[in-house]
């Protein structure tokens, strides 16, 4: 690739965090123009490079070079919630200086201000119209917004802003379907150099290459998502055949060397005969014996290292063979017996507006889908069924033991290493049956006294599910507030091999609709303008609607 056609170059790149936690040594990439889908297991770095390569951190060695400015939406977005739309956007000064002159200040700080840009009302509008924001005015404060909503409207400060570069990290995250097909839209429409970390596979399939990055290297696929899934697939097949001709080599090899010493027995007890009759001169002996041990020697250095050789093929083999452990679940105290109440909701009004009429009733252990466009209430709701909200009028009563993962995962405490988070939810537990507990989540021997605090979207995803499970008493009733927003693709299928276990009563808030079907959902719940209701898949609003 030309340094005419190169837009980002990472060259002998290192990085480690304050512990000592390393994430790349002497790494080294190549991004050309187009889109790039950058995948990898959870841990890997994908968002610690977004964030070196957009400047926000600096590496401990190497370099880092970019064609033109950078664009960078990071997976976590916080923005300060007295903010106008308008500020977010970057336009709040130009626009200010524009309805200056409009009412006749003629002050040329405000000409300067505006310089060349008079149609800014007009483009952030149409930006936000765009990522299907029409109805959110420039001057309302990102209070008022859904965290969709908020994730949207950073990307619309990006879209206006134009950058050569474009960091996306997880830029679906908290999006309902409509968002999703807005934004969807914009990555095809953008001009520039993109490069997106997510786990959506609509996303994914929208890029020109796949950089797969595993073990502190990137491997180039070319063509979206499918092509690389096939292509792995492809890789696997010779992987997996490779190791079985490795291990019939070493099989081989072990045979021989033992039919060679058996061999070499046998002359040895041989010669000692010989030595004891005395059947030939002293001297022809012994010459006849040094020469045995010395072709003895040959013969079992030979067979001795190509059992080495062996064995040392059949490790790169293996290591070529991927194996991405499962998380595993075994939590009885978690079961509901059906027909059991869990759940009860009457006449509830919920703290930013949503109204539940009438009564509705959770039994045994559904798994139910919560749906509907972003700022209907989803995450209102789990907070107060969670009790870390008061509902303005109505009940809302869980009956058992309820355990809640926000949208945020800031359940844990960051100073605290895994097993401190989970002692202080299981403080009955010792501290050997906690880290047996958290092995089953892939935290395993030192990973369990890492600080949550270094722990990557996926780790913490993890790591927060771990603590909910855990704790005493153990959750009946587990509810979901958009599980997949910081996990690889790998990680969305553990995630939901992990809840198929789970016994208790689920309620997951998701508008990833593969994820949920692979729940073996049993019910599913629409929240909008008119409530809480049961609909069919197929009666979802944007059941076939392409132009949503």
């Amino acid at each position: 690739m030309s340094a005419s056609t190169t837009h980002i170059l990472c060259s002998s790149l290192s990085f480690a965090w304050p512990d000592g936690s390393e994430v790349f040594d002497g790494f080294q990439l190549t991004v050309g123009g187009g889109r790039t889908g950058l995948i990898g297991l959870n841990g890997c770095g994908k968002s610690t490079l977004l964030r070196l390569i957009a400047g926000e951190l600096d590496p401990t060695d190497g370099h880092i070079r970019t064609a033109g400015d950078i664009g960078h939406l990071p997976q976590d977005i916080t923005l300060d919630t007295a903010l106008r739309v308008d500020q977010v956007l970057g336009v709040a000064t130009a626009r200010a200086a524009l309805l200056a002159i409009e009412a006749g200040d003629a002050d040329e700080a405000h000409f300067a201000a505006v310089g060349d840009d008079w149609d800014v009302e007009e483009r952030a509008r149409a930006v936000l119209d765009q990522l299907g924001m029409s109805a959110v005015g420039l001057d309302r404060t990102v209070g008022e917004l859904s965290g969709g909503e908020c994730v949207l409207l950073r990307l619309a400060a990006l879209l206006l802003a134009r950058p050569s570069v474009l960091l996306l990290d997880e830029p679906t995250n908290n999006l309902d379907l409509y968002a999703r097909r807005r934004l969807y839209d914009a990555v095809d429409a953008w001009a520039g150099v993109l490069v997106v970390v997510s786990h959506d596979r609509e996303l994914l399939e929208r890029v020109d290459r796949i950089a797969d990055l595993r073990d502190g290297s990137v491997t180039w696929y070319g063509g979206p998502l499918s092509a690389y899934e096939e292509a792995l697939a492809v890789e696997q097949e010779a992987a997996e055949r490779m190791v079985r001709v490795a291990e019939a080599d070493v099989r081989r090899q072990r045979r021989e060397l033992a039919d060679a010493q058996v061999k070499l027995s046998r002359r040895k007890r041989y010669g000692q005969k010989m030595w004891d009759t005395k059947r030939e001169p002293k001297a022809v002996m012994g010459r006849r014996k040094q020469t045995a041990q010395e072709s003895a020697g040959k013969h079992r250095i030979m067979h001795t290292e190509r059992l080495a050789d062996a064995e040392g093929r059949l490790d790169e083999a293996v290591e070529a063979v991927r194996d991405d452990e499962a998380i595993r679940i075994e939590l009885p105290h978690t079961r509901v017996h059906p027909g059991r109440g869990v759940l009860v909701l009457r006449d509830l009004e919920l703290a930013h507006g949503a109204r539940l009429r009438g009564a509705w009733d959770l039994r045994g252990p559904e798994r139910i889908a919560l749906i509907g466009r972003n700022g209907a209430g989803k995450t209102t709701l789990l907070r107060t069924i969670a009790g870390e909200l008061e509902p303005v009028s109505g009940d809302a009563v869980a009956q058992v033991p309820t355990g809640f993962l926000p949208q945020r995962l800031d359940v844990l405490d960051d100073a605290l290493s895994l097993v401190g988070n989970v002692a202080r939810v299981a403080p009955g537990t010792t501290d050997n049956g906690i880290r047996a507990r958290l092995a089953h989540f892939l935290f395993k021997g030192g990973r369990a006294d890492r600080p949550a605090g270094t722990l990557s979207g996926g780790e913490r995803l993890r790591a927060t599910l771990a603590a909910l499970l855990l704790a005493d008493p153990a959750p009946q009733l587990l509810m979901l507030d958009e599980p997949t927003n910081s996990l690889d693709l790998s990680g969305v299928h553990r995630l939901a091999s992990a809840l198929a276990a789970y016994e208790g009563a689920l309620i997951v808030a998701s508008h990833d609709l593969p994820f949920l079907e692979s729940l073996g959902i049993t019910r599913w719940l629409l929240l909008d303008a008119d409530g809480l209701r049961d609909v069919a898949p197929s009666e979802l609003p944007w059941a076939g609607d392409e132009g949503a």
